[in-house]
């Protein structure tokens, strides 16, 4: 009886734990999926997008282009997150430069980070790259203008249930006169229910 009742156990063993396994499913990365109610990646890219948009069909941009006949140099500056949770602002930044880019309304030059890596890049061809291959230092270009911003939250909660508010402000700054060009706003409302919560 004992042998019947350990092999039984033994041939459960692989049912058992392909019961209690973790389970992967690849999804389209452009679904909206909500699991926690916390800022996301479609928050991040619909929110850059839409930010975006609205900056790009302002009057300054038709004023800078006209006054350098050119379109105008774009950076982004600094997006600082002051909500109560952790938000990838790298990422959120990534979105931003992908939406300026792809408009083809405006240049755009690398982050602060980026130039350090080529300007290293530059010196190590001063050393060991031919003359006619090697780039020259002092040509780079210029930004026209800076954007930068951050994200908040304002969160209401009872018991199981909350509404989290994600606000992202957002300016253009001229970076020759520090005027501010351009503000912008995009605001994200979600209700979340926990689990033994009912609305």
């Amino acid at each position: 009886m004992k042998t019947y009742l350990g092999l039984a156990a033994l041939l459960a063993l692989p049912f058992l734990a392909a019961c209690s396994g973790t389970q992967v499913k690849r999804v389209d990365t452009a679904a909206v999926m909500d699991v926690s109610g916390k800022w996301n990646d479609t928050d991040s890219r619909l929110t850059a997008e839409e930010l975006v948009a609205d900056c790009l069909s302002k009057p300054w941009l038709s004023s800078a282009s006209g006054l350098s006949m050119n379109a105008p140099t774009v950076i982004v500056g600094v997006v600082r997150n002051e909500s109560n949770e952790h938000i990838n602002t790298g990422a959120f930044v990534e979105d931003l430069q992908r939406s300026l880019i792809n408009s083809g309304k405006v240049t755009f030059v690398a982050t602060k980070e980026e130039r350090a890596a080529v300007r290293d890049e530059r010196l190590d061809q001063d050393t060991n790259a031919s003359e006619a291959t090697k780039k020259a230092h002092g040509q780079e270009s210029g930004a026209d203008f800076m954007l930068s911003g951050s994200i908040s939250t304002i969160e209401d909660r009872e018991g199981g249930k909350s509404v989290i508010l994600y606000q992202t402000d957002m300016k253009l700054l001229d970076m020759k006169t520090n005027q501010i060009s351009w503000v912008g706003q995009k605001k994200i409302k979600k209700s979340v229910k926990r689990s033994g919560s009912s609305f």
